[in-house]
């Protein structure tokens, strides 16, 4: 009960012994030999409620989920670490088991005790087979008995799926040119994809995708596909029932193509999000929409001191969306004279369109929409704009005025550092580009909020807080989305001190998560156990950390004009290109870094393997971990050395140095070419086997080269690197 947060505490009386996750749980997993079973969902996902109800309040498979391993509750919201390694895992095991990767939540995950390597991953396991789905028991069982009896397997089988993770998730190509052909033929790409009937991408599910819309939005204005495939899907979007079209703000997705039937979740994240495209469009509708989901979001998700909340739930009483549904009479009791108007604008004199599928004897209802935009209504029913928009005003007060009398779906009451700095940044450009300074300010005391909450011991950022209680080291999200945040506040009020707290957190961001390669790493060095150590610039549902990052650079440089921002955008830009070439969709938000640069800096994005001046030498290790047996651990350090240029070895003047405090580094030094003074010298690249002994969980190694070319030698430089050491 000691925990803050609220999935976790649903969990807090079932019969299963949960622990959440920490030392103690993966201890015990060792000393009993058992396996851990790691299940991650969310406070408001529906079937992480189902499996709770079906199974983990059961006490007869409480009792087999006790007795064969050690329960592992984690929360995929404070934790996207563990969730994104995990969840990595769950689409490689389907891919290698299926045919195809797929994934979700609940997330189930059976994991080797020693080295937190996962052996096999699914979802929702329903209490008995069905639709080709073995029961939870059965599936408990069976692993269960392969952990005891066929170890070897199992280990083998743990291996292979960590290694494909592990190339998945640190996969650094060398570096490519980038340009701006590259957002061009992101877009394109995305266009194939593009749904011109109903707007978005694909076909049902259907979800927003801001990150796709942001990619489309950056070209809107010279490019006219671009301009109308966004524009179709504003429209679309805020027409369906994935408006809350009473009462504001976004549902999760649709389960259909039409993005009528939501599912009736809400999250903060999407919602800013969304925000923020809409409040970018001309179109006075749009701009209708982004206000109605920021007043939502100040009435239903802003706790007392001005942070936001995380999500509302989809269902009520077990009820997939029950406070949001409507029947012909409940809107009649509501609306009372302008009821036969509200039947007709919200589509309610069409029939039904919502029957609950986990429910099917309930009679059907209604998820309100419009048929097409408010104009559009109001012509077919003969209406004035000015009265069509008075009477609908009025329809939808007295609706919500009803609605708020139900049942009302749980609000996931922990502020996430990340998913404020979102929510910070929409109300900032919402308010600044539509005159409403009421956002404006909220945006301010949210980031006043956060500021006195999140600030660790240590004086870094937390991820997470509620009931007065913040925890979890932030991750590098949290950072580069909370430097967003304030520079949005920056531009909306021109206030100095926003633009200082963005540098500082951009500076620390730096420090806690640079990847040598270039770009960041996800997590910062020794902050969890497992087996690697994400960099990611995936943008899906959230923006990739990396990819908003690239974003604050150039804001930083363009508001600025600091050489240093330049330089690290360089380093980035080269140490992710190779991926952003391999993958440009998936990385959309970076692609529209691209963009940006290669429009007003193009100096720093790389051509080929052209190496930034202050960067002919660069400093990597591999492993990213060095694995440790007691006090001893072993490596490679990497020293790619440009052409043209050497770095004298060491044993002559001037040449390489490693030191690590109090631990004791033991390098394989290699001899290198002699140079024609008589010194050796290193060139192209070089690697170092590395034996270290410490008894700390961390070795802080310090390098000193100084590089030179055939007529100069630079001042040494001191490279710094946090390494890992894994048990």
């Amino acid at each position: 009960m000691g925990e803050t947060s609220p999935y976790l505490l649903q969990h807090a009386f079932n019969p299963v012994d949960w622990h959440p996750w920490d030392a103690e749980a993966i201890e015990r997993a060792r000393r009993e030999g058992k396996p851990l079973f790691v299940s991650i969902g969310y406070a408001t996902c529906y079937w992480c409620h189902v499996m709770e109800r079906e199974s983990f309040e059961d006490p007869e498979t409480a009792a087999v989920l006790n007795r064969l391993f050690v329960p592992v509750k984690v929360d995929r919201e404070q934790r996207p670490d563990i969730d994104d390694v995990y969840m990595t895992a769950c689409q490689v095991f389907t891919r290698m088991t299926d045919g195809r990767a797929s994934g979700g939540w609940p997330l189930s995950v059976f994991v080797e005790p020693v080295t937190l390597k996962p052996f096999y991953v699914g979802t929702y396991f329903p209490p008995r087979s069905m639709h080709g789905r073995p029961s939870f028991r059965h599936v408990l069982e069976s692993l269960a008995k392969a952990f005891v009896q066929r170890r070897g397997e199992v280990d083998a089988q743990a291996e292979q799926i960590a290694n494909a993770v592990s190339a998945e998730l640190s996969h650094a190509p060398p570096p490519q040119t980038l340009d701006a052909s590259l957002a061009v033929d992101a877009r394109t790409s995305l266009l194939q994809f593009h749904d011109r009937t109903n707007g978005g991408f694909g076909g049902a599910p259907k979800f927003p995708q801001p990150v796709y819309l942001e990619l489309l939005a950056s070209a809107a204005s010279g490019d006219e596909a671009s301009a109308l495939a966004l524009h179709r899907t504003l429209d679309a979007m805020a027409s369906g029932g994935i408006f809350d079209q009473v009462g504001g703000g976004f549902h999760r997705y649709a389960v259909d193509a039409i993005w009528l039937v939501p599912h009736f979740e809400k999250m903060l994240y999407d919602n800013a999000q969304l925000a923020s495209l809409y409040a970018r469009s001309n179109d006075p509708l749009h701009h209708e929409i982004a206000t109605r989901t920021c007043d939502y979001v100040l009435r239903e998700m802003t706790d007392g001191d001005g942070a936001f909340f995380s999500a509302q739930d989809a269902e009520v009483a077990a009820r997939e969306g029950g406070s949001y549904l409507w029947t012909p009479a409940e809107v009649e009791a509501a609306c009372g004279d302008l009821a036969p108007v509200a039947l007709k604008i919200y589509g309610l004199d069409r029939g039904t369109n919502f029957q609950d599928p986990h429910h099917s004897a309930e009679p059907p209802s209604n998820v309100l929409f419009l048929e097409g935009r408010p104009e559009q209504v109001a012509q077919r029913l003969g209406f004035d704009a000015v009265t069509f928009s008075t009477m609908r005003a009025e329809i939808d007060r007295r609706l919500l005025a009803a609605r708020v009398q139900r049942q009302q779906p749980i609000t996931d009451d922990k502020a996430l550092t990340a998913w404020n700095g979102l929510m910070i940044a929409a109300l900032a450009e919402v308010g600044m580009r539509l005159h409403r300074l009421d956002f404006v300010r909220a945006a301010a005391r949210a980031a006043e909020a956060i500021d006195r909450r999140m600030t660790g011991d240590d004086g870094t950022l937390l991820r997470s807080s509620r009931d007065g209680r913040s925890a979890v080291p932030a991750f590098l999200e949290d950072y580069a989305l909370l430097v967003k945040g304030r520079m949005a506040l920056h531009r909306a009020t021109g206030a100095t001190e926003h633009l200082a707290r963005a540098a500082a957190l951009y500076d620390e961001a730096l420090r806690l998560f640079s990847d040598p390669r270039g770009g960041c790493f996800d997590v910062r060095a020794g902050a969890n156990e497992l087996f690697v150590r994400p960099r990611s610039v995936s943008d899906g549902a959230m923006p990739s950390g990396n990819s908003v990052l690239l974003l604050n650079g150039l804001d930083l440089f363009a508001v600025t004009g600091d050489d240093r921002y330049r330089r690290e955008l360089t380093r980035s830009f080269a140490g992710l290109s190779g991926v952003l070439r391999d993958a440009p969709i998936s990385a959309a938000l970076a692609i529209v870094a691209v963009a940006r640069a290669a429009d007003w800096a193009p100096e720093v994005l790389p051509r080929g393997e052209t190496i930034d001046d202050d960067d002919v030498v660069r400093i990597s290790v591999e492993p990213s971990e060095f694995p440790r047996v007691g006090d001893a651990a072993s490596g490679t350090l990497v020293l790619r050395i440009a052409d043209g240029w050497h770095v004298t070895a060491s044993g002559s003047p001037g040449g390489i140095e490693l030191s690590a405090g109090n631990a004791i580094v033991d390098p394989d030094m290699p001899r290198g070419d002699t140079w024609p003074d008589g010194s050796r010298v290193l060139r192209g690249t070089v690697r170092i086997p590395l034996r270290v002994r410490s008894m700390d969980r961390m070795l802080e190694l310090s390098v000193r080269v100084q590089a030179c070319d055939d007529s100069v030698c630079r001042a040494p430089r001191t490279f710094r690197i946090a390494i890992p050491l894994r048990d």
